[in-house]
């Protein structure tokens, strides 16, 4: 058995899809490592993390160095400002240690009559006020622990230096050690404090900030200078003379005096200058001043020891007000050092909250855009999966199914309504879609025009060939001559294949057939009408046919289901061969087996074909050359019947399950009659009739061919057609069928035909169905009826038409083309 085959199969029905499937390329493997495999949301978030990520680097670089700048400042201005602590500190030390010069002159001058308790009670008080000051240099030096090295390293220098001279003190009064030893520890002392005083760094490129330490430093060294020459010239006042060297001491200090003080106008600002000028014409301070003048030498005169009882009130007072315009530098210093720091600060804290501001701004309106362009994606891709998995389907599927008129497709808007580039791509997309509905609708519009071309044409040729085959009837039943009346058995047949391919025209137009059957017709009557429809129906044995009815509107689809099946097994099987129908009850439905032994199928295209049988295809070229196999398909489909071909021992086994639904209950009542002339012979019943040697076989003639005296060919029609005394309308001929003889006025040709009812319990018209009617009551009535043949001239007519038969098929397969093995014939057979 050979069938063609159809179009691509293995299509997947869109129209019944829920969920369109999101893998658009299933075949590709999505690669992490491939940036163009990245999903959207990957790469927009790709792009904001990735400047995102840049930008804080640089501003955390940024910020690091503000963050640090603000530290130094602030180190800065602690370390300034805890110079109050260190001038108070270093004025102490230097009252403890100008007095101490002088006692220790007086302790050595009166040597043995020496007061020692009138010098401890005159230091102590110098002395605790220096402790005093010391302990609260410790206190605020607590918070500066954390401090740079350096700083940490002079502080630690100035506690060990004041350990010294907490431990010299009790030398003191026994005049033990020499004033040098014992002073040099309060100067060592006094520089530690200065260097300290000096530490203060404000980096590199604040020169306002240097220069302000350095004002106040080199104001402290004039003072320690002035505080010095205070202690030698108390000193010697009351030791009551200079020492070998003192002069020259006093000369080099009020040097280093002079040189400092003009360093400090060199660096003081106008304000502190002004500030000094005041200080210095106050008459406390001229006072000290012109007692000093009289210690220095003029000419060659000797310089006076002034007296100590006046030196040291005067210095003290000029020491005093030295010590006021050191707090005003010192103050200068720490506000411009306290601005600076705050400055610093509010710069890094602006600069960092700009910089999370613009962040959280960039990252913000990053967001937005992203999820804004992310969003119009999403939606466009889903809109597009939508359409090409399932909106365009189902409209395709609508209209490739329409039998009607063309429906309206409505095409949805575009869900991206932006103006920019993804907006216009979903406008272009919703067009490509319209596009394709317009091209789908024109296609659908020109396929029910060929549609309705094919119905006309096939209607048309209907009812020629119906006029053909009645007038081939007219003449077979006038004809007496055996060899003209074989010529007509072979034009009735022709006639009768030619009205099966206008019903498989109505059936490529997706029209059904108009010959109906409205009452049960026995299974058996119907696998002998579809032998009856094809030209090597002698081929055809049924083994085995039970007992059952087909329902009266699917008889005629039926018929030509098998009719195009037992004929597909014909055609690619020899001709010497038999083709075997066997029919069983396989629960509520009926199963027909159709085996051949012919050429079989390979197992591809025997997939293929059976692919086609499961899903009907639509109309195109491919099925117009495999007409056979695209009619049983959707004859199959419109039936609800289920077809498969399977591979047998020698060649294919066609299976067909008939559903419940088409079985139906043996009629009430049977007609009772005549068999008809033209029932075709089964192959049990020519078994009855003669032996073996009998049966008709291809390319073998009878050993006896008697003459027949009115032979007539086999048709479907008159398989059934049950035979009555009357002449009312067959199945065959378009009418209905034929009620039991009965009393009353004959039916009118122009009753319409039935196909059944609806939904609505009404009956179905067919249309056109009352052409053959129209046509035959125009046709002259026929004569009276003959009698019938008697047995042995129908046994001599049927032996002629089986020679007949048999000749015109040896003439025609004389020789006969055998593919090479392993070969393939059309439909893929080997």
């Amino acid at each position: 058995m050979g069938v063609g085959a159809g179009p691509a199969l293995g299509a997947v029905p869109n129209h019944r899809r829920r969920h369109f499937d999101e893998r658009v390329v299933p075949h590709r493997r999505r690669s992490p490592l491939r940036l163009r495999d990245w999903r959207m949301g990957t790469k927009l978030a790709t792009v904001l993390v990735v400047p995102s990520v840049a930008f804080l680097v640089l501003a955390g670089v940024q910020t690091s160095t503000l963050v640090g700048q603000t530290t130094v400042l602030s180190d800065f201005a602690e370390q300034v400002g805890i110079g109050r602590q260190i001038t108070a500190a270093v004025h102490r030390v230097q009252q403890e240690r100008d007095r101490t010069a002088g006692e220790l002159a007086e302790l050595r001058r009166a040597a043995g009559a020496a007061d020692r308790t009138a010098a401890i009670e005159a230091l102590e008080p110098l002395q605790a006020a220096t402790d005093r000051a010391i302990a609260d240099l410790r206190r605020a030096a607590e918070p500066l622990a954390d401090a740079d090295a350096s700083w940490r390293v002079a502080y630690s220098e100035v506690l060990e230096a004041y350990d010294r001279v907490v431990y010299i003190r009790p030398a003191v009064p026994p005049a033990v050690l020499s004033s040098d030893t014992i002073l040099s520890n309060y100067h060592r002392a006094v520089g530690t404090l200065l260097d300290l005083l000096a530490e203060p760094d404000p980096g590199q490129g604040r020169t306002a900030l240097s220069d302000a330490v350095l004002r106040y430093v080199q104001f402290a060294r004039v003072k320690e200078l002035s505080s010095r020459i205070r202690a030698e010239l108390y000193a010697a006042a009351r030791a009551g003379r200079y020492g070998s060297e003192d002069q020259v001491v006093l000369s080099d200090l009020r040097a280093q005096q002079l040189t400092a003080l003009g360093a400090f106008r060199v660096a003081a600002t106008s304000e502190q200058i002004r500030r000094y000028d005041r200080m210095s014409v106050d008459p406390a301070f001229a006072a000290a001043a012109e007692l000093e003048e009289r210690s220095l030498p003029t000419g060659g005169a000797v310089p006076a020891v002034l007296p100590a009882s006046q030196w040291w009130p005067a210095s003290e007072k000029r020491q005093e007000l030295l010590r006021q315009v050191e707090e005003d530098v010192l103050a200068d210093a720490v506000r411009q050092a306290d601005d600076a720091a705050a400055g610093q600060l509010r710069t890094t804290l602006l600069v960092a909250g700009g910089i999370v501001a613009v962040l959280l701004v960039a990252v913000l309106v990053s967001l937005l855009i992203g999820r804004s362009i992310a969003r119009s994606m999403r939606l466009l891709r889903s809109q597009a999966l939508r359409i090409a998995q399932v909106e365009l389907p189902d409209a395709l599927d609508r209209l490739r199914t329409v039998s009607g008129g063309v429906p309206h497709i409505e095409v949805a808007p575009a869900v991206v309504r932006s103006l920019d580039e993804i907006g216009e791509l979903a406008e272009a997309f919703v067009a490509v879609h319209r596009s394709a509905v317009s091209v789908a609708v024109e296609q659908a519009a020109m396929r029910r025009n060929v549609n309705a071309m094919f119905v006309n044409l096939a209607r048309r040729s209907q009812v020629l060939v119906e006029r053909q085959l009645e007038l081939l009837d007219d003449l077979e039943r006038e004809e007496n001559d055996p060899d003209q009346l074989e010529n007509l058995f072979k034009l009735d047949h022709l006639a009768a294949r030619m009205r099966r391919n206008d019903e498989s025209l109505l059936v490529l137009a997706g029209t059904e057939s108009t010959r109906r059957w409205q009452r049960p017709v026995a299974l058996g009557a119907v696998l002998l009408a579809a032998a009856a429809e094809i030209e090597q129906y002698r081929r055809v044995r049924h083994e085995s046919v039970p007992d059952l009815h087909l329902v009266g509107h699917a008889v005629g689809e039926l018929v030509h289901l098998l009719a195009e099946l037992l004929e597909n097994a014909t055609a690619f099987s020899r001709p010497d061969t038999v083709v075997s129908v066997n029919a069983r009850v396989d629960g509520a439905d009926a199963v027909i087996e159709i085996t051949d032994r012919g050429l079989g199928m390979s197992p591809a295209a025997l997939a293929e074909a059976n692919g086609v049988l499961a899903t009907p295809p639509a109309a195109d070229v491919a099925t117009v050359e495999r007409m056979g196999l695209f009619v049983v398909s959707h004859l199959a489909a419109r039936l609800g019947v289920r077809v498969r071909l399977h591979g047998g021992q020698q060649g294919l086994v066609a299976v067909l399950q008939l559903p419940g639904s088409l079985l139906a209950p043996a009629p009430a009542e049977q007609l009772a009659g005549r068999v008809p002339a033209r029932m075709l012979t089964t192959g049990e019943g020519v078994a009855a009739a003669g032996g073996p040697d009998d049966q008709p076989v291809a390319g073998r003639r009878p050993a006896t061919a008697p003459r027949q005296a009115r032979p007539v060919p086999v048709r479907a029609e008159d398989v059934l057609t049950p035979a009555t005394g009357g002449t009312g309308g067959g199945w065959w001929s378009r009418k209905a069928p034929s009620a039991p003889a009965r009393p009353g006025p004959a039916m009118s040709a122009a009753t319409p035909v039935t196909g059944g009812v609806n939904a609505r319990g009404l009956p179905t018209r067919v249309p056109m169905a009352q052409l053959a009617a129209m046509s035959g009551s125009i046709r002259p009535q026929p004569g009276p009826s003959r009698h019938d043949p008697d047995p042995d001239a129908v046994g001599g007519m049927l032996s002629r038409l089986y020679s007949g038969v048999r000749r015109a098929e040896a003439e025609d397969t004389t020789e006969i083309p055998v593919p090479p093995t392993g070969g393939r014939s059309e439909g893929g057979r080997q």
